[in-house]
């Protein structure tokens, strides 16, 4: 239906759907109309969707036979992308004897004429635990969970609260573990809820996260001026429900608590169709706010990306207005599919947390649902949060409103002390968020954490230097003192989307989001594109990864060394690698698959930081290396480093095997038969290699049977 710029004409037009005029002293600007190219993705009907997960759901079957999954597993379809030259990508989840994997999800890519090119996984491979009969009991889960909240306090099991029994496949060894849910006093309100998985044998803590997905526990409302609205008619009167986007419906909440926002709920409905004031006098104003916003992303993500609503399906989540008492917070539920905004408190001058980028924010929240599904918590945490971000200014953007003009500043209508809730350009600006990637990147908030992916964002989109947006100062800041130019924002979110839906999983973290963004970025514009570069040299940018060679010359860009590292020099007391102890994560080193971990499962020898080698349980294969490491050429040389192996095998045949080669030649092989109970120093004569520069290599490869874990730290060459 056509825009209306009239609040007479709206309200004149007696049609089953209205589009209304909302007061305000200010006239809207229109979004843009024009269309991109979605991707690289088909639009699709509903009909079409259902038809192509129909597809893929009877394809399951021989999919995970030929996959290589065992016959206790299933894999059950959850979203199919079409390109536009007819290749597929097929998303499914997976169950263990009817148990959710966590952790299981996968994509499988399908070239155009279906032949399977290559599966992206969170988990690689068959997946075994010894039985699903746990040890503990779910009360006793229940109470473990209680005990060790760590995102609410005085946390307590509610009748929303459950214990559900699940297979945890997100560290190398799959285990049985319940997934509980507690309520407390936490960042989201009184009543916030959190998930603990506790592993059904040990009792141990796995994970535990927020189980709102929110803007980051602050809030902003904001008047979005004399907007049009989608509204319905029914019998004698109008109310909030826009069947032009999925017939999303906005409710007043009237106060029902955040656990359950639809218990008090009321449909907002009136004879006239001309609605709020533009003030918190009237409760219609917030709901204005918020059915103008979810439709503006409705719009962007269907005629940016020919994405049809959340679950790419047209249905339109519900959004309750009004939510608690004193909420500064908003928060989208996959569970109910549903958003909720509160209205302030007396923090913010109990302004309601209905902004434009609030909206897109929470709405993208669910794609990432419906998609990537990223696990909220750790790395994978802070790209979930950085992904609601970057789409929600996007959103921004896109809808073009004078009174709320694109930036990336997120939440700068905010009433709150700094002037924004977080920033794209230089996210340490707040004081909590990083701007550059470092070991502390999964044991951070995962609001804080999400700034090296917006600082990342911005700089792929911008560029380096100062500038201004939407009227606000930006000044895209290296981590490490690099100087280029951006490809656009539209460019920008394209790369992510794509990166998003197709190449990403679950369990990916920062390593794996560059991998899947120069992906994608290839996919759209070519591998030896100039947009491929930018991505490239944007993640060198906040410290992931070095620049790929200049497509215009052909020649290696230098990725400046930082001005200061976070951790501290990376080759310290004289060792020949880089980064020998791995508290910089991956940098320095090469590694097939993402080994480098400071993941609570395992112990580092020392700091946080350690390789984990293997741990499958299956056929499987490793590497782990360092180029160009420079062999002293004088005295003895020597590598040494520490090693734990623990091992379902026993005797003493070598069925696991980590050997450790230079340039090709095996210098030493450790195997199963080398357990032990903690870290045993290890050492290999480099003497034949004294002043040449060589490639050090650890290698792993694990049988069919039974698992070894192999791990190492604190490596040094002298």
């Amino acid at each position: 239906m056509n825009r209306k710029t009239a609040l007479a004409s709206a309200v004149a037009a007696a049609l089953t759907l209205g589009t209304v005029m909302v007061a305000s002293a200010q006239s809207p600007a229109l979004a843009s109309g024009t269309t991109a190219s979605g991707a690289g993705f088909r639009a699709t009907t509903e009909a079409g969707r259902a038809a192509d997960l129909d597809r893929a759901a009877k394809d399951a079957g021989a999919l995970a036979k030929t996959l290589g999954l065992g016959p206790d597993e299933r894999l059950v379809a959850k979203d199919v992308l079409v390109d536009n030259d007819g290749a597929r990508h097929v998303r499914y989840d997976r169950t263990y004897r009817g148990l959710p994997v966590v952790g299981g999800d996968l994509v499988v890519h399908y070239a155009k004429n279906g032949k399977t090119t290559s599966t992206t996984w969170a988990h690689e491979g068959a997946i075994k635990v010894a039985g699903v009969t746990p040890k503990l009991s779910g009360q006793d889960a229940k109470a473990t969970a209680e005990r060790s909240a760590k995102h609410v306090k005085q946390a307590r099991t509610t009748s929303l609260d459950s214990s559900q029994l699940v297979v945890w496949a997100v560290g190398k060894v799959p285990v049985l573990a319940y997934r509980s849910t507690v309520t407390g006093s936490g960042e989201a309100g009184a009543a916030s809820r959190e998930a603990v998985l506790v592993d059904a044998g040990s009792g141990a803590v796995l994970d535990q996260y927020e189980l709102e997905q929110t803007i980051g526990g602050t809030g902003n409302g904001v008047n979005v001026g004399q907007v049009s609205i989608e509204t319905s008619q029914g019998g004698s009167g109008y109310t909030l429900t826009d069947a032009l986007h999925g017939s999303t419906v906005v409710y007043d909440s009237y106060n029902s608590p955040q656990s359950n926002p639809a218990q008090n709920a009321r449909t907002f409905s009136k004879s006239s169709n001309s609605w709020g004031n533009g003030s918190t006098s009237s409760r219609e104003s917030a709901a204005v706010d918020a059915s103008y916003g979810l439709a503006k992303t409705w719009d962007f993500y269907k005629n940016t990306f020919n994405r049809s609503g959340i679950r790419n399906d047209g249905r339109g989540a519900p959004a309750y207005v009004h939510v608690d008492n004193q909420l500064l917070n908003a928060f989208y539920d996959d569970s109910c599919f549903c958003m909720s905004f509160g209205d302030g408190s007396s923090q913010n001058g109990n302004i309601p947390l209905t902004a434009l980028d609030v909206s897109g924010h929470e709405m993208s929240h669910g794609v990432t649902a419906a998609t990537a599904n990223l696990n909220y918590s750790g790395e994978s945490g802070g790209l979930n949060e950085a992904t609601s971000d970057i789409f929600g200014t996007m959103v921004e953007f896109y809808a073009g409103n004078s009174t709320d003009p694109g930036d990336y500043y997120i939440g700068e209508k905010l009433n709150m002390g700094n002037g924004y809730l977080r920033r794209m350009d230089n996210p340490a600006a707040d004081g909590s968020s990083l701007s550059c990637y470092s070991s502390r990147a999964g044991q951070v908030d995962v609001h804080y954490s999400s700034g090296i992916a917006n600082h990342f964002f911005y700089l792929t989109a911008e560029g380096t230097g100062a500038k201004t947006i939407g009227g606000l100062p930006h000044n895209g800041t290296p981590c490490n003192g690099d100087s280029f130019g951006g490809i656009g924002k539209d460019k920008a979110a394209a790369i992510w989307y794509r990166a998003l839906t197709t190449y990403m999983t679950s369990t990916t973290n920062y390593s794996s989001a560059r991998t899947a963004t120069l992906q994608a970025a290839a996919d759209l514009y070519g591998a030896n594109s100039q947009e491929r570069y930018i991505v490239s040299k944007a993640w060198a940018a906040v410290s992931i990864g070095t620049a790929l060679p200049d497509p215009g010359t052909g020649n290696p860009s230098p990725s400046p060394s930082p001005t200061s590292s976070p951790t501290g020099n990376p080759n310290p007391g004289g060792n020949a690698l880089v980064n020998g102890g791995f508290e910089q994560g991956a940098t320095g080193w090469t590694q097939s698959a993402n080994d480098i971990t400071n993941s609570t499962q395992q112990q580092a020898h020392g700091g946080s930081w350690y390789a984990w080698m293997m741990g499958y349980g299956s056929t499987a294969s490793e590497t782990l290396s360092q180029n160009n490491v420079a062999v002293p050429s004088t005295g003895s040389p020597k590598l040494t480093f520490w090693l734990k192996v623990t091992t379902q095998e026993s005797g003493s045949t070598a069925y696991d095997t980590l050997k450790v080669s230079a340039n090709g030649q095996t210098l030493a092989t450790y195997s199963n038969a080398n357990a032990s109970a903690g870290y045993v120093q290890k050492t290999v004569d480099l003497s034949a290699f004294r002043g040449q520069t060589v490639n050090l290599q650890f290698t792993g490869q694990e049988d069919a049977y039974l698992s070894t874990i192999f791990l190492i730290d604190d490596v040094n060459v002298g």
